[in-house]
Order: structure tokens, then sequence, then C-alpha cells
């Protein structure tokens, strides 16, 4: 590998909307900042977590749910 032309690859923090936080290595140097991670996102902790944003749920419920 040729000197000087490599970013530096530094250990980070990664910290999520849940509250978890790890260390993981990155070349962006600052903290991570995610949404969801593996604590918290419904595949890997088996529960269904709905996040709704303007309405859209409700206003997918409305338009395709059962009719009374």
């Amino acid at each position: 590998m040729r000197e000087g032309i490599h970013p530096t690859y530094e250990a980070v923090q990664v910290r999520c909307d849940c509250g978890n936080s790890f260390e993981t290595r990155s070349t962006k140097g600052e903290e991570i900042h995610t949404e969801i991670c593996s604590a918290c996102h419904p595949f890997y902790t088996g529960k269904q977590k709905l996040i709704d944003t303007a309405g859209r749920i409700e206003r997918f419920r409305r338009k395709y749910g059962q009719k009374k």
C-alpha cells in the first residue's frame, strides 16, 4: 500500500434513537447517528414496531381497511 493516500480508519461511537450505543471502526472519524439498530429492528427482536410518519398508517387503514 502506498503511504499517504488512504483515509484513517478510527474507532467511532454509533448511537441509535432507541438509546443503544456501540463502538465500531470507520473512516468517517466522528460519531454516527442511526434511527434503527440491531437492538430495536423488528427482524432481530421479533417485535413489530410501527413508525408512523405523518399519519401514513392511519391513511392506509382507512383506504384499504375492512368495510363495515
